[in-house]
């Protein structure tokens, strides 16, 4: 199969890459040149940004992808630009997308004057009655921060007559080059023996979390399997924790015995004090996608967790070092 990746050379696009690489498909990849590693020099790259895609329609069109994979449609404008360059000739979009899309989310940020909707949230969950969820969010320095927004993506896309197309929601992706360390704030403090403080209701928050190669695993099937045709799909684990039951697992594995402190907010340090309401969960359903494709996670979630915490201790290593 010939695949065209849009922005697939960072956390999990690469890892999407390498895998489609290995299962003998043909991919080439567009971006802008920054973040390639030596690996993926031997495939076909066209090197520009994403405002410039209509410019490569004509090699695009002589590549002639089976499939075009964007990891990276954050606006409306550059939706319309792949349906523009791509709907004449790519028999099938495959698009990322976010659990952000969902109406919870904007009840997580203090949005909207709706009651909780019930988890696991599946595909056909209510999404946000709010747009652009990071436009007024302040210390987010993020480029497409002001038009960024998935429901209008996919609404683009799954709305096109003339498209096959298919949605992934992912959840929060941890891992090796997780730019965020997810995990590192915890694992600092279990290596120091502090307790851990957490907001009462935040103890009990569910935010589903996807370990990278697992995520890209799931995203070369959809990739790859033509009955994802049409469809909308959840990523992430099988069924999501609450904080405090993920930060307890993070601490059997670096043998922690340490203390998790739940109090009330106002008896919180002022920099743990979040603005959020921990009564909108975030957990998704991914059973459409393990029953119509036969997803099944090729990394175990004990081993997963394992390699993430290496990762991120070595990450610890580093500060410590350096501080």
């Amino acid at each position: 199969m010939k695949i065209l990746a849009i922005g697939a050379t960072g956390f999990v696009g690469s890892q999407v890459t390498r895998q489609l690489i290995a299962q003998g498909h043909q991919v080439a990849l567009f971006h802008r040149g920054n973040t390639t590693t030596s690996d993926l020099d031997s495939i076909v790259h066209f090197y520009g940004t994403r405002n410039q895609l209509p410019n490569f329609k004509a090699q695009f069109e002589q590549f002639a992808p089976d499939v075009v994979l964007d990891v990276i449609p954050f606006t409306k404008a550059q939706t319309q630009d792949i349906v523009q360059v791509f709907g004449g000739f790519a028999q099938r979009i495959v698009a990322i997308s976010s659990g952000d899309v969902y109406r919870n989310y904007e009840g997580l940020q203090g949005h909207g004057n709706h009651p909780p909707d019930p988890v696991p949230l599946a595909e056909d969950a209510p999404l946000r009655e709010t747009r652009y969820p990071y436009r007024d969010l302040e210390g987010l320095d993020f480029e497409f921060k002001q038009d960024y927004d998935k429901i209008l993506v996919e609404q683009v896309l799954m709305q096109h007559p003339d498209l096959r197309c298919t949605i992934l929601r992912l959840p929060a992706v941890y891992g090796a080059g997780d730019r965020q360390h997810r995990f590192l704030p915890y694992l600092q403090q279990m290596v120091s023996q502090q307790p851990i403080l957490l907001e009462e209701e935040q103890a009990c928050w569910r935010f589903s979390h996807g370990y990278v190669e697992n995520i890209a695993a799931a995203i070369a099937l959809a990739v790859t399997n033509d009955r994802a045709a049409g469809r909308t799909y959840n990523l992430g684990e099988p069924s999501t924790p609450t904080l405090l039951e993920r930060i307890q697992r993070l601490g059997n594995w670096v043998n922690w015995h340490g203390e998790i402190v739940t109090l009330p907010k106002d008896q919180l340090p002022s920099h743990l004090q979040m603005n959020l309401q921990w009564q909108y969960h975030l957990a998704i359903d991914t059973t459409r996608f393990r029953e119509e494709l036969g997803y099944v996670e090729p990394i175990p979630e004990a081993e997963a967790l394992q390699q993430a915490i290496a990762w991120e201790q070595e990450n610890l290593t580093t500060t410590n070092t350096s501080s």
